[in-house]
């Protein structure tokens, strides 16, 4: 009888004996990296009893009825509000409707929780910490321990959703670990000299204190980076930066966009729109200056932060101030404008997108994941970039515009918004992620490990006698 023969056939049925031919089971055929052995491995493979298979390709630990459903924990910074990062996770848990959600801390209203589909969270020991919602950034020394202290040992696949500390969490060999990485922290790599200077931390001993931290803070990080089975990033943008930080490469899968159902049939306007939060790193006082620069042109600003009253003083007359609005009458502003005016860089930018899928062209900063977004070439342009966030080169971008403004069609806009479809993220997220769960799983080389696992098969089973 051939060793590969003695195998399946002195498996047994069930009963008290199922639980050490399982493990050699494994032994013999699970968690291996693909692509090892190429046809022999293959045709082994197949050539086994389904009952085999079935135990090699299933989590671990198959229950009393046999494999039991794998178990998912997604893994999230924190929630306190609901922007582009949450609807990512939104739509990962419409992914895996069943899993767990660790989060730092979670002070989401009971609506913003509903928006993003979470019955409950499991929450750190940072949840009992006061003033989270608005200084949260205090107990950032702390969230690096904090993340490692869930005990994740007990599910087959972590999918961390990562912009500061979640993709850190600690998994074992047998578990899957995909992060779906945001950015890494900019405000510890190439922002901090402007997070510093915007914070008032340029200089002094609060100074010296902040770079001693981000020091250790991109120690960790750097050391965390090797932890994921696969990286996933959220524009080509953010891959380059994952590969000069950590090393290493990374799948580029675009965020979700929510797109409207039916195009809002409205006339355009007679205005420009900006909006976004009102905060330094979004160069709004930039797109202010210019459009106090071209009088002769109109701009809408929506949206709230810490530079609302400054921007509100420098503006002139031609721009008008609307504060926060929700979506519905952000819809109607985009679908109404003339073009959307965008200075941030951003790693990948979902608003810029949302303008395009109410038709509206995009005049933006042409650095980080708008240039992943909007077409300033081809017959199908659906915007223009300026090279740099001043206002001198947003004026110009405007005059460029205003010259060629019946070359853009709300068609090419809405078109290439469809391409970041939440559909479309579904589809290519849980391909990425069966794929990475079929590598630890898959079966492996018979000249490797297979010939040891028979042999100790023989030694271990049940004596005959």
């Amino acid at each position: 009888m051939a060793s590969g023969d003695r195998v399946h056939q002195e498996i047994p049925a069930g009963g008290p004996g199922r639980a050490w031919w399982t493990d050699l089971a494994r032994l013999a055929y699970g968690r291996q990296s693909p692509g090892r052995g190429g046809p022999a491995r293959t045709a082994r493979w197949n050539a086994e009893p389904d009952e085999v298979r079935a135990v090699a390709l299933a989590p671990s630990g198959p229950g009393p009825g046999g494999p039991r459903a794998m178990r998912v924990a997604i893994v999230h910074d924190w929630l306190y509000v609901v922007g582009g990062a949450e609807r990512v996770l939104a739509e990962i848990l419409a992914c895996y409707p069943g899993a767990e959600v660790y989060t730092l801390f979670d002070v989401l209203p009971e609506t913003g929780r509903a928006r993003i589909g979470i019955r409950r969270t499991r929450t750190s020991f940072l949840q009992r910490m006061p003033r989270l919602g608005r200084a949260h950034q205090l107990y950032l020394p702390l969230m690096p321990l904090a993340i490692e202290q869930f005990d994740l040992s007990g599910y087959d696949l972590v999918i961390s959703s990562s912009y500061a500390v979640a993709k850190g969490v600690i998994t074992g060999p047998d578990q899957v670990h995909v992060a779906y990485v945001h950015s890494p922290m900019r405000y510890a790599w190439d922002l901090q000299h402007s997070y510093l200077r915007d914070s008032g931390l340029a200089s002094g001993l609060k100074s010296l204190v902040a770079r001693l931290l981000l020091h250790y803070m991109r120690l960790w990080d750097v050391r965390t980076g090797a932890g994921p089975d696969a990286i996933v990033a959220n524009s080509r943008f953010v891959a380059r930066r994952i590969r000069k930080i950590y090393g290493r490469e990374a799948a580029v899968i675009h965020p979700p966009v929510t797109l409207s159902k039916a195009p809002l049939a409205v006339a355009r306007g007679d205005h420009f729109l900006a909006a976004s939060r009102l905060v330094p790193y979004k160069n709004v006082e930039a797109i202010v200056d210019a459009f106090r620069d071209l009088p002769h042109l109109k701009l809408v600003v929506a949206g709230d932060g810490s530079e609302a009253g400054r921007l509100r003083e420098r503006a002139g007359p031609n721009v008008t101030f609307v504060g926060f609005v929700d979506d519905a009458e952000l819809r109607r502003l985009m679908a109404t404008a003339r073009a959307f005016v965008f200075a941030a860089e951003e790693d990948f930018g979902i608003i810029p997108v949302e303008a395009q899928a109410e038709g509206t062209p995009v005049l933006a900063l042409g650095r980080g994941g708008a240039r992943e977004t909007v077409l300033t070439r081809g017959p199908h342009r659906t915007g223009l970039f300026f090279a740099d966030p001043t206002a001198e080169a947003i004026a110009a971008c405007l005059r460029a515009f205003v010259a060629t403004e019946g070359e853009f069609s709300r068609e090419a806009c809405r078109v290439q918004a469809e391409r970041f479809s939440a559909e479309r993220f579904r589809q290519e997220f849980t391909t990425l992620v069966d794929e990475a769960l079929a590598s630890l799983r898959s079966p492996m080389d018979p000249n490797d490990l297979y010939t040891d696992a028979v042999d100790t098969l023989g030694e271990l089973r049940p004596s005959q006698s």
